[in-house]
C-alpha cells in the first residue's frame, strides 16, 4: 500500500464530515435565549421588565466576581463596595456634573478598574481567608464612608441621590423600563463576550495557571503580581459597570442600599451558578434576584431562614453549582449514547 492510499484511508471522506457534538445544541440554545430576550419586554409588564433588567445587571456583577474567584482563585467579600463605587460614580456624574447617563457607564467601569487594580496590588501579600477579611472590611466601611460629612455634598449623605429614569431616544415607542432593558441586555452581551475572549487568551490562561499552581506559573514566566492585580481590576470593572447600571435602573442610590449583604449575594450567585463558569453568572443572578422573593412568599415571619434553607439544599444537591450539574448530566448522557467498541 502506498503512502497516498494510506493517507486517503485515514483522512475523513467528504460523505462523512467530522461533527463536534453539542455545538449545534449550544447555537440553538443561544439563539433561543436571544429570541426570548428580544421579545420579553414586548409581552411583560413594567414590573417584570424591571426585574429582568436587575437580573441582567446582577449577572454582570456575578461574572466579574467569578473572574476573580473562579478563574484566579482570589476570594473577595468586598465587591459590594465596588458595586457602590460604580453606582455613586454614575449618580454623581449625572446629578452633580450633568453628564449624560450613557456616558457615565464606561467612566464608572474605568474608575472601578483603577481602584481594583490599585487595591489588588498591595493585597497580593494576602491569601485565602486573609484576603477575604481585608475585602470584607472594605464592604463594611463603604456605607459609613458614603455617609461622611466631608463627602455629603457629593454623595447626598444619608438621603442619597435621586435620578431621573432615561427616556428612549428618537421618539421610539418604548417605555423607560423597556429602553433600559434593551440597553442593559446589549451591554451584558458585550461584556460576556469580552470575558469569554479574555479567558481564552493569554491573560485567561495565566489566571487559571495561577489558580492551580502559582509557583509553577511563576517558574513558567507568568508575572504573578501583575496578573493578579489585573484580574482584580477587570473584576472590579465588571462590578462597577453593574453598579452604574443598577443606579440608573433604580433611579436612586443611598448608603444603606450597599451593605455587606450585597457582597455576600454576589458570592452566593457565583457559588450557586457554578464557580469558574461564564454561563453560571446568569443562573446565579436569577437565584439572588428571585429566591429572596420566593422565600418571602413562603414565610413572611422568617424569610431569611427560608432563603438559607434554599441555599443549603442547593449546595447539598449541586455542590458544583447549577452549571456544574448540567455539565455532569450531559457528560453522562453522552457517554451512555456513545457506541461501545
Amino acid at each position: 500500500m502506498s503512502a497516498v492510499d494510506a493517507s486517503e484511508r485515514s483522512s475523513p471522506t467528504p460523505d462523512k464530515p467530522i461533527r463536534k457534538p453539542g455545538r449545534a445544541g449550544a447555537v440553538l440554545a443561544i439563539l433561543g435565549l436571544l429570541t426570548i430576550a428580544a421579545v420579553l419586554p414586548l409581552l411583560a409588564s413594567d414590573y417584570r421588565i424591571s426585574q429582568a433588567t436587575m437580573t441582567i445587571i446582577m449577572a454582570i456583577g456575578v461574572l466579574g466576581l467569578n473572574l476573580l474567584v473562579g478563574y484566579n482563585g482570589q476570594i473577595s467579600l468586598g465587591h459590594g463596595a465596588i458595586y457602590a463605587l460604580g453606582a455613586y460614580t454614575a449618580a454623581i456624574l449625572i446629578d452633580r456634573v450633568g453628564l449624560a447617563w450613557w456616558a457615565t457607564i464606561p467612566i464608572a467601569g474605568a474608575v472601578c478598574f483603577v481602584f481594583g487594580f490599585l487595591f489588588g496590588w498591595p493585597a497580593l501579600r494576602l491569601k485565602g481567608h486573609y484576603l477575604a477579611l481585608a475585602t470584607f472590611a472594605l464592604a463594611l466601611a463603604a456605607p459609613q464612608l458614603l455617609k461622611d460629612k466631608a463627602l455629603e455634598q457629593w454623595t447626598g449623605g444619608v438621603q442619597g441621590i435621586v435620578l431621573t429614569p432615561p427616556e428612549a431616544p428618537f421618539g421610539w415607542a418604548l417605555s423607560p423600563d423597556q429602553w433600559l432593558y434593551y440597553v442593559t441586555t446589549l451591554i451584558a452581551a458585550a461584556m460576556f463576550l469580552v470575558a469569554w475572549n479574555i479567558l481564552r487568551g493569554r491573560l485567561g490562561r495565566a489566571m487559571v495557571a495561577i489558580r492551580e499552581q502559582p509557583i509553577a506559573a511563576s517558574a513558567m514566566g507568568v508575572n504573578v503580581p501583575y496578573v493578579k492585580a489585573m484580574t482584580f481590576g477587570i473584576s472590579s470593572m465588571y462590578t462597577g459597570v453593574a453598579g452604574a447600571l443598577g443606579a440608573i435602573a433604580t433611579a436612586f442610590v443611598a448608603p444603606d442600599s450597599f451593605g455587606m449583604f450585597v457582597s455576600i449575594f454576589f458570592l452566593v450567585g457565583v457559588i450557586v451558578g457554578g464557580i469558574g463558569t461564564i454561563s453560571g453568572a446568569l443562573v446565579g443572578a436569577l437565584f439572588i434576584q428571585f429566591v429572596p422573593d420566593l422565600a418571602d412568599q413562603v414565610s413572611k415571619s422568617a424569610p431569611s431562614a427560608i432563603y438559607a434553607l434554599f441555599l443549603i439544599v442547593s449546595m447539598r444537591l449541586m455542590p458544583t453549582g447549577v452549571v456544574g450539574l448540567v455539565r455532569s448530566l450531559h457528560s453522562r448522557l453522552t457517554a451512555e449514547r456513545r457506541p461501545r467498541s
